[in-house]
């Protein structure tokens, strides 16, 4: 599921001088797939989850070989969400979740922001197809130095809970050299051992595809916790909610490779394209520690702002190319629940990150007219 998501960027703080302890703990991952028939692509991404379990069971060369193996080695691209353009904008906070967290974000007033819009799957030079997974990656940059990243999926929930089912699931997916395709038999083995995958799956795939990256609703997935000046710690989930009118997903792809950066690109020429953040509020009982259970419809939402985008551009040396939308990467007021994919995400992009920074670069497959 955004997520896309690779090891923290390297980022100067204001002080212009770099903390060892911040660059060592701040660490992410990619993140999402669908089993059976929903963007086969995006499994291999969940690969990348498992790093961090005992090395004597599973260490980061073998999912680094199977990653490879279901989507090709391409230097320098991002293992997951592969292909991608940066964003940037601006976030208008109502102060409506500041009673909730005492994160800056959420006082009333603007932010500077900036992302990437991407694709499911590592394969840089993939074409659009209508029922393909997309990822918004935000970069909140706040006034008191602090920093908050997000990395979202246009899905309901997470196909797999931990980071054993995200490797279990990228090798019942990984193509076989004979057909090109999965091996049937090993896709009905991982969701006999994880019938919380057939559950969740069942509810991607009822949930329509919107026909391009603007009109598309933007979901977390993960579980946090808000924390309030008196240390009052409240479990949430968010969302980037469109404020585009829903269009369902064309059924066939258009013969423009491209076709979903290309429309987000025109959107955009025409004007901003804005999202409501909407926060829904748990409840005691409600599961933190599993992202493939959704929470009850009628939990308490508020709108804590506005995310406006206003322009896209190339991925390049300078903007978001080199930034890892970390999820644990959070300001003072929103923590990590007891999720195990966080840490999972944390462990794993260390190392892919670490990777991707020693490759030569290469263009993305599109590029968008300069200051689209």
């Amino acid at each position: 599921m955004p997520s896309p998501f690779e090891p923290p960027p390297i980022d100067p703080p204001p002080s212009g001088r770099y903390d060892l302890r911040v660059l060592l703990t701040r660490r992410g991952m990619a993140a999402g797939a669908v089993i059976g028939g929903v963007v086969v692509a995006m499994v291999a991404g969940f690969a990348w989850a498992g790093g961090f379990l005992t090395p004597g069971r599973l260490d980061q060369t073998r999912l680094i070989a199977g990653f490879e193996a279901a989507n090709g080695a391409h230097p320098g691209f991002r293992r997951n969400h592969a292909k991608g353009v940066c964003l940037s904008g601006w976030f208008d906070s109502n102060g409506a979740a500041a009673a909730l967290s005492k994160a800056q974000v959420f006082r009333p007033g603007r932010v500077a922001v900036f992302g990437r819009f991407a694709l499911a799957g590592g394969m840089p030079r993939t074409a659009d197809k209508p029922a393909t997974v997309r990822s918004m990656a935000l970069n909140f940059t706040l006034p008191d130095g602090e920093i908050w990243r997000s990395g979202m999926n246009d899905i309901p929930v997470f196909p797999v809970r931990d980071a054993r089912g995200f490797y279990e699931q990228l090798v019942a997916a990984t193509p076989d050299p004979k057909t090109g395709k999965p091996d049937p038999a090993a896709l009905q083995a991982f969701l006999k051992r994880h019938p919380e995958s057939v559950k969740a799956t069942a509810l991607i795939k009822a949930a329509p595809f919107s026909s391009g990256f603007a009109d598309a609703r933007y979901n977390g997935l993960d579980a946090f916790f808000f924390v309030n000046k008196a240390g009052v710690k409240t479990p949430v989930r968010w969302a980037m909610v469109p404020v585009d009118a829903f269009a369902p997903a064309a059924k066939t792809a258009p013969e423009d490779k491209n076709f979903l950066f290309a429309a987000l690109t025109k959107r955009l020429a025409a004007g901003p394209a804005q999202w409501h953040l909407i926060i829904t509020v748990g409840k005691p009982g409600d599961p933190t520690n599993d992202a493939t259970l959704p929470w009850p419809a009628d939990r308490q939402t508020i709108d804590a702002g506005v995310l406006t985008v206003a322009a896209v551009e190339a991925e390049a040396a300078g903007n978001c190319r080199d930034t890892n939308f970390d999820p644990t990467m959070l300001p003072a007021g929103i923590q990590p629940s007891d999720d195990p994919l966080l840490s999972a995400r944390s462990a794993a992009y260390s190392v892919s990150f670490t990777r991707r920074a020693g490759e030569p670069k290469t263009p993305s497959a599109y590029q968008p007219p300069h200051g689209a």
